[in-house]
């Protein structure tokens, strides 16, 4: 049982966004886009005077992974999606409950 004493290359857990061994430099960009814009949207909802900020970044975050979510690839890059969804989702809706897209 050698496979047990040293795992084989497959076997090690590796990050990476393209499990298929195929490079989407575009899919990926979105992903990342869409998962950064949800964090910033969320984070920015824990200030009520950001809400400028949480509803432009939940619009575009929202907008913006729907359609990453709809050319997506690979299985990671719909999780990142879904992620950056629901963040984008929540920044959005309390940035306008707060005061909208334009400020005060």
């Amino acid at each position: 049982m050698p496979h047990v004493v040293q795992p084989s290359e497959r076997g090690r857990f590796r990050l990476t966004l393209n499990p298929d061994g195929r490079a989407h430099p575009i899919e990926n960009g979105f992903a990342v886009a869409t998962i950064v814009c949800g964090i910033v949207a969320f984070v920015s909802t824990f200030w009520p005077a950001a809400h400028v900020i949480s509803s432009w970044f939940g619009a575009l975050g929202f907008g913006m992974g729907l359609y990453s979510q709809y050319i997506s690839a690979t299985t990671p890059q719909r999780a990142l999606n879904v992620v950056g969804l629901v963040g984008s989702f929540v920044g959005a809706a309390l940035g306008i409950v707060h005061g909208g897209f334009l400020p005060h």
